[in-house]
C-alpha cells in the first residue's frame, strides 16, 4: 500500500512539474493605442470680450447690428420681463447668470442660439455646458420665442451695457 501511495505522489508531482514547467505560451501581440489624458479645460464664462466671435450651436449664424433700435429694445424688455426675469436679474447673479453687459461677453448669435434652443446648446456648446455647471445644473427653460422675439431681447440686452 505504501508503494502505491509513493507512486501516486510521484506521478502527481511529475504531472505538476510538466504542466507548469517548460511549456512556452504563444503570446499574441497587443496593439497599444494612445490614451487621451487631457485635463478638462475651464472655459471662461465671465470675462468681457472672451467669446465675442463665437456663435454657439444653432441656426443663427449671423446677426446684423446697427445703432440701437429703442422701439425694438422696449419690446425685448417686455418679453424679458414676462419670460426671463424669474431666473435672470440685471446686475446680479440669480438662478441664471447676470445679464448686465452680456453683449460684452457673448456674440449676438450665441445669445440668440441660447434663447432659441437652450437644450441643444447645453448639450453641445462648451460655453453653455460650463454655464450649466456654474449655475448648479439649473437648465435654462425654453420659452419658445420666435427669431424675431429673440432678436428684440438681444436689442434690449444691448441697452444694458455699463
Amino acid at each position: 500500500m505504501k508503494s502505491v501511495i509513493k507512486i501516486t505522489t510521484f506521478l502527481s508531482m511529475l504531472l505538476l512539474i510538466i504542466s507548469c514547467g517548460s511549456k512556452e505560451e504563444k503570446k499574441t501581440p497587443v496593439e497599444s493605442k494612445p490614451v487621451k489624458t487631457e485635463k478638462p479645460v475651464k472655459i471662461n464664462t465671465s470675462e468681457e470680450g472672451t467669446n465675442l466671435h463665437y456663435k454657439g450651436v444653432g441656426e443663427i449664424k449671423s446677426v446684423e447690428l446697427g445703432a440701437i433700435d429703442q422701439k425694438m429694445a422696449e419690446q425685448g424688455k417686455e418679453i424679458f420681463t414676462a419670460k426671463c426675469s424669474a431666473c435672470h436679474k440685471i446686475g446680479k447673479k440669480f438662478i441664471g447668470p447676470d445679464l448686465q453687459n452680456v453683449m460684452k461677453r457673448r456674440s449676438p448669435e450665441w445669445v440668440m442660439n441660447m434663447i432659441l434652443n437652450p437644450e441643444k446648446m447645453t448639450k453641445e456648446d462648451p460655453v453653455a455646458k460650463q454655464l450649466l455647471m456654474d449655475f448648479n445644473g439649473a437648465p435654462m427653460a425654453n420659452q419658445n420665442l420666435t427669431k424675431e422675439e429673440t432678436r428684440t431681447v438681444v436689442e434690449y440686452f444691448r441697452t444694458l451695457q455699463k
